[in-house]
């Protein structure tokens, strides 16, 4: 899914706000509620609908999501007003993976050919945490066609151990060793 470039400087003011003021502990959970209450289609055709007037849409918000922090509900009132609380779930997003960073946590999505245990999975983490200096999440997902190895992405950051890329590039090697 693209996200809109707004929803990152949004999501980047409010982030170095609670960060100035201290407040990251209380921002965060606050922030994930108001991302998961505005996620779903029908809340972003509520949030976006023109008809719908801002108090409404504010009073939706604070019932799903909890009591806000005064500040971040006076980010709701702003996106609000310049009718974008429809980026609301994108900006969540955003703050969460700044919240991260500067907590030094990172994300991995790895691909494996076959199913790890728990405790692969650990270990996995504890050597990408190692190979990054951040304690790393991973999510592991089941591809076959990488054949064997993994693939593991960690921010901008692609390492591929897979067997079909090994493989690929032992051909490669063959290929120029035979002209």
């Amino acid at each position: 899914m693209l996200r809109d470039p707004a929803a990152k400087r949004y999501a980047k003011a409010a982030f170095e706000l609670a960060r100035e003021r201290d407040e990251l502990d209380a921002w965060g959970p606050a922030m994930q509620s108001l991302g998961e209450a505005s996620a779903s289609p029908e809340a972003l055709a509520f949030l976006g609908d023109r008809r719908v007037p801002g108090d409404a849409k504010e009073s939706f918000l604070t019932q799903v999501a909890g009591e806000l922090p005064p500040m971040v509900g006076n980010l709701v009132k702003l996106l609000e007003s310049k009718r974008r609380l429809p980026l609301l779930s994108q900006i969540a997003e955003f703050f969460q993976e700044l919240l991260d960073d500067h907590n030094g946590i990172a994300h991995a999505q790895v691909l494996t050919a076959v199913s790890m245990s728990d405790d692969e999975q650990r270990t996995l983490a504890t050597r990408l945490s190692k190979l990054t200096g951040k304690q790393v999440q991973v999510e592991v997902h089941e591809e076959p066609e990488i054949l064997g190895g993994l693939v593991a992405r960690i921010g901008d950051r692609l390492i591929d151990g897979s067997a079909k890329t090994k493989l690929l590039a032992l051909k490669r090697e063959l290929a120029r060793a035979t002209r």
